[in-house]
C-alpha cells in the first residue's frame, strides 16, 4: 500500500510551486560556454536553493556553476542504509520561447479540443494530439499558445521539492538520507557535466524527468550534436558571374546529402536519425546544427563517420575547405552501467505498483542527466515527471500524473 493520500493542501503546495517555477525564465543557450549557459538560470537557480533551506532541508548548497545540492537527513537511529537520490533539471529547452510563460489551469477536463489562446485561436487539439484524452476528468495545465510550459523539467523540480517537504513534515515515515539534486543546461546536453558526483553522496539516484504516468527508463541514445559550417564567398550580385559563391545554397545543397528517412519525423523505437535543430545563413557562411542519435553504439559511431564522409565528399566537389565540421559527444547509452545494479530499477518499479501505477519499461528516444550520472559513477535511471508534448507549445500536464511521481518518490524512500 502507498504512503501518501495527496490532501488538498499537498496538492495545492504542489500546483503552486510549479506555476511559481514555469514563471521564471530559465532557457539554455548552446552558443554559450558558459556554466549555466544563460544568467537568467540563476533566477531558478537561486530560488530553488532558498526554499530547500526554508523548507528544512540540511547542507543545502549552490556552487559556482549553478548546481544545487541538499540533504533530507535520515530519521532512523545507526541507519546503515545507503544514501539515494533524485534529480532534475530547472533549465527549459531552447527549441521554444520559454519567456513570459503563461500557465493556464483546466479543471475536470472534458475530453475535447482547448483553445489555449482566444485572440490567435491556437488549439491543444485532441484528435491531433490522442493522449489528451487519457486525462478526462483530471486537471490540466497548459501554455496560452506562446511559449513552452516547462514541465521538462520544472515538473520534476517541483515534485521533488515537494516529497521532500513531505517527509520532513511527517517524520513517521522512516528512511534513510536521502540527497536531491537540481542542474542547469540538461537541454543542451550539458547538464551533468560539472556535477559533483563525490559531494552528493548517493549510492544511486532516479532523474523524475519522463513524460507520461509509469514511464521508467534505463536505456538511452547515444548522443552527439554537430556543427557544419559552410563558407561562401560575397560580391556585389551586380558583378557576381564567376565569382559569388553563395553559403545559404551550399547549405541546402548539404542538407539533402542526408537521408530523408532517418529524422525524428521519419524514425521510431530504436531506430536512430540526424536531426536538422537549427540554421543560420547568409552569402558568406552557413552554420547548420545537427543531433546525431542512435540506441546501438556500433551505428552510433557510424553515424558520426557518415556525417564526416558527407562533408569531405561536399570538400571534394566544391573545394577543400569549403565546409568543415565539429562534432561533440553529448551522452551514452547507460544501459550497459546496471549490469548487475537491476535492484535500483525492481526498487523503483515496486515503488509504482504501490501506487497503483504498471511500470512502462522502455528505451528512452532522448537523454536526462541521467545517462551522464551514470557513467560518472552515480547509477540513475529516469522515473515520469508526467508532462507531455514537450519544447513546444502544445506543451501540457496533470496535476494528477505530478501528485503520482511525487508518491513514487515517497514509495521509493520509505522502502
Amino acid at each position: 500500500m502507498s504512503i501518501i493520500e495527496f490532501n488538498p493542501l499537498w496538492k495545492e503546495k504542489l500546483l503552486n510551486r510549479f506555476l511559481t517555477y514555469v514563471k521564471i525564465y530559465s532557457t539554455s543557450d548552446a552558443e554559450s560556454e558558459a556554466t549555466p549557459s544563460t544568467p537568467r538560470q540563476w533566477d531558478i537557480a537561486n530560488h530553488i536553493a532558498e526554499e530547500l533551506k526554508t523548507i528544512g532541508l540540511e547542507n543545502v548548497s549552490i556552487d559556482e556553476h549553478g548546481y544545487i545540492m541538499g540533504y533530507v537527513p535520515s530519521n532512523v537511529e545507526n541507519d546503515k542504509r545507503p544514501t539515494i537520490g533524485f534529480i532534475s533539471h530547472y533549465d527549459t529547452s531552447p527549441d521554444f520561447s520559454g519567456e513570459n510563460v503563461k500557465p493556464q489551469i483546466w479543471e475536470n477536463y472534458d475530453g475535447g479540443d482547448l483553445v489555449l489562446n482566444e485572440t490567435t485561436g491556437f488549439t491543444l487539439s485532441s484528435s491531433k494530439f490522442e493522449s489528451l484524452k487519457q486525462y478526462t476528468g483530471q486537471t490540466l495545465i497548459t501554455t496560452d499558445g506562446n511559449t513552452l510550459l516547462g514541465a521538462d523539467d520544472k515538473a520534476g523540480c517541483a515534485e521533488i521539492v515537494t516529497a521532500a517537504e513531505y517527509l520532513i513534515a511527517h517524520p513517521e515515515i522512516k528512511h534513510g538520507r536521502i540527497a536531491v539534486g537540481f542542474t542547469p543546461d540538461e537541454e543542451i546536453g550539458r547538464g551533468a557535466h560539472k556535477f559533483d558526483v563525490v559531494k552528493f553522496g548517493a549510492e544511486w539516484a532516479y532523474t523524475m524527468d519522463g513524460s507520461e504516468v509509469g514511464e521508467l527508463e534505463y536505456e538511452n541514445f547515444n548522443a552527439a550534436g554537430a556543427v557544419v559550417k559552410i563558407h561562401g564567398l560575397s560580391v556585389h550580385p551586380g558583378y557576381a558571374y564567376g565569382k559569388m559563391v553563395n553559403a545559404g545554397l551550399l547549405a541546402a545543397e548539404f542538407i539533402q546529402m542526408l537521408p530523408a528517412n532517418e529524422t525524428p519525423a521519419t524514425t521510431k523505437g530504436f531506430d536512430g536519425f540526424y536531426h536538422l535543430m537549427d540554421i543560420t545563413a547568409d552569402i558568406s557562411e552557413a552554420k547548420l546544427h545537427y543531433i546525431i542519435r542512435d540506441h546501438d553504439e556500433v551505428k552510433y559511431e557510424a553515424r558520426k563517420k557518415f556525417m564526416e564522409e558527407k562533408v569531405a565528399e561536399f570538400n571534394q566537389k566544391h573545394g577543400e575547405g569549403t565546409a568543415e565540421v565539429e562534432i561533440k559527444e553529448q551522452y551514452r547509452n547507460m544501459k550497459q552501467q546496471f549490469e548487475g545494479k537491476m535492484h535500483i530499477i525492481d526498487l523503483a518499479a515496486k515503488a509504482m505498483k504501490e501506487a497503483n501505477i504498471e511500470p512502462k519499461i522502455k528505451a528512452i528516444r532522448g537523454g536526462t542527466d541521467g545517462a551522464q550520472l551514470s557513467y560518472m559513477g552515480l547509477p540513475c535511471p529516469n522515473i515520469f515527471a508526467g508532462g507531455m508534448n514537450f519544447h513546444g507549445p502544445y506543451e501540457y500536464v496533470a496535476l494528477e500524473s505530478m501528485e503520482k511521481a511525487v508518491e513514487v518518490i515517497l514509495n521509493i524512500v520509505k522502502a
